[in-house]
This record gives structure tokens, C-alpha cells and sequence, in this order.
């Protein structure tokens, strides 16, 4: 008997990544939301440039939480699933009723850097356990994220 999955990963590892994942997997739902509700509820001047901008981002963070949970399946686990776990689970807290666009953006930008700081610890365990398939797929988000925050940066000055 081998102490390995399906994917040639040992169980113990791929446990830990897995665990691990869950948060991504909540903080990536939390944050969805977050900017599904600055889209739904932005006003200000810049009404149209972030209206347009926060879809952009919610659509990518969805797709995202789908990579995410079927990463976590192939691992051989199983994705959480219960908004409640998402709240427990997540750095990220929920945000309620902002509407002033400089504030929304701000709060994508902290989302995002959240996700970053996470995304490195569970590229470091994937890097430890030989995981290449999750070392990828984080390391590209962080790619992607690290850009997304440097404009962010720069649109609120």
C-alpha cells in the first residue's frame, strides 16, 4: 500500500494543500461577492469606469473559484461549499454597503493583496510537495494579481 493519491502526491501533503485551498477557495468567494456588490452599488464620478471595471474583476474571481475547487478535488479532497464556512474560513471579511467608488476600489485592492499573501504560502507547501499543478495554477494568479494591484495603486494615487 502506497501512501500516495491518484495523482502521485503523498496524502499528506496533498491534505495539507487541500486544507489550505478551502481558505483560498472561501477568501475567493467572500471577495467575489464583495465586488459583485461594489459593481451592483458603486456612485460617484467614476460610476461607469468602476461599474464596468468591478464585472471585469468579479468574472475572473468566479472562474477562479471554480479552478480552485475542481484543483482541490483533483488533489483527491473535497471542496467547501457552505456560505458559513466561507465566513469562517476567510481573511477576507464581508463588505457591507459601500458605495463611494474610491472606497469600493480600495477594497478590491486590499482583496487582492490578501489573495497574494495567500496564494505565496500555498505556493511555498506546493513547491515542498513536489505539486507542479498547484504551484501553476497559484503562481499565475499571483502573476495576474500582482498586476492588478500595481494599477490599482495607481488609480487611487
Amino acid at each position: 500500500m502506497t501512501d500516495t493519491n491518484t495523482i502521485g502526491l503523498h496524502e499528506a501533503s496533498a491534505s495539507q494543500l487541500a486544507e489550505k485551498l478551502n481558505h483560498l477557495l472561501a477568501n475567493y468567494q467572500i471577495f467575489y461577492m464583495n465586488v459583485r456588490g461594489y459593481h451592483w452599488n458603486v456612485k460617484g464620478p467614476q460610476f461607469f469606469e468602476l461599474h464596468t471595471k468591478f464585472e471585469e474583476f468579479y468574472t475572473d474571481l468566479l472562474a477562479k473559484v471554480d479552478e480552485v475547487a475542481e484543483r482541490i478535488l483533483t488533489l483527491g479532497h473535497k471542496p467547501v461549499h457552505a456560505y458559513s464556512d466561507y465566513v469562517e474560513l476567510s481573511r477576507i471579511a464581508e463588505d457591507k454597503d459601500v458605495h463611494d467608488g474610491e472606497a469600493c476600489a480600495r477594497g478590491v485592492l486590499e482583496g487582492y493583496q490578501t489573495l497574494i499573501e495567500l496564494q505565496r504560502e500555498i505556493l511555498a507547501l506546493a513547491s515542498d510537495a513536489d505539486d507542479e499543478g498547484t504551484a501553476a495554477q497559484v503562481g499565475d494568479y499571483i502573476r495576474e494579481q500582482e498586476k492588478t494591484v500595481w494599477m490599482l495603486g495607481a488609480y487611487l494615487g
